[in-house]
């Protein structure tokens, strides 16, 4: 037999992280709020109870009031979750974090993929400031994990991002040769 173990029992004495949280199912709303409240759970397909000691901590870009009331969405586990709520304002309304973030990506993606970046030149940082983020921080890490496989110098230049400049679209993919793309 199998040995099972979950995210709730691999996170016994330390901090578990709970991404998107208003995606639950309603059927497994009830069985975190047990978990949560008692620490305790079974494992699936055992009757035996096991106990645990997690702090939560979640995060999801829906409203949980809206969900709550919407019915998708328990109140008491809400009510359980909400005892520090931290709001993060959209990337958009905090471009000061941009740059940062960027070069952050930038050299985790470079390390990665075992590109010799350095930098961006002054064109694509402009194009990051100027961009709407409506996919936030993911969309941020996408837009230049794309720029270190696109890049063909040192530095990731605005067409490397994918973004759109002045209402036209950066070079795309698809509309590349295999020889350009490589």
């Amino acid at each position: 037999k199998t040995d099972c173990v979950g995210r709730v029992e691999l996170a016994d004495g330390s901090t578990l992280f709970l991404d998107e949280i208003a995606n639950v199912p309603m059927t497994q709303q009830q069985k975190l709020l047990r978990a949560i409240e008692t620490g305790e759970f079974e494992r699936l397909g055992s009757s035996k109870t096991r106990k645990v000691s997690v702090r939560l901590v979640s995060a999801t870009n829906a409203d949980l009031n809206a969900e709550v009331e919407a019915g998708r969405f328990r109140q008491d586990l809400y009510f359980r979750l909400n005892t520090i709520e931290i709001h993060l304002p959209p990337l958009r309304d905090r471009p000061e974090d941009i740059p940062l973030l960027a070069k952050h990506f930038l050299r985790s993606h470079a390390q990665r993929y075992r590109e010799p970046l350095t930098g961006f030149d002054p064109a694509a940082m402009q194009v990051l400031m100027d961009h709407r983020w409506p996919g936030n921080v993911r969309e941020l890490d996408h837009s230049v994990e794309r720029a270190v496989l696109m890049a063909q110098g040192a530095t990731v230049r605005a067409t490397d991002l994918g973004l759109r400049v002045d209402g036209s679209s950066a070079s795309r993919l698809e509309d590349m040769s295999l020889e350009e793309v490589e």
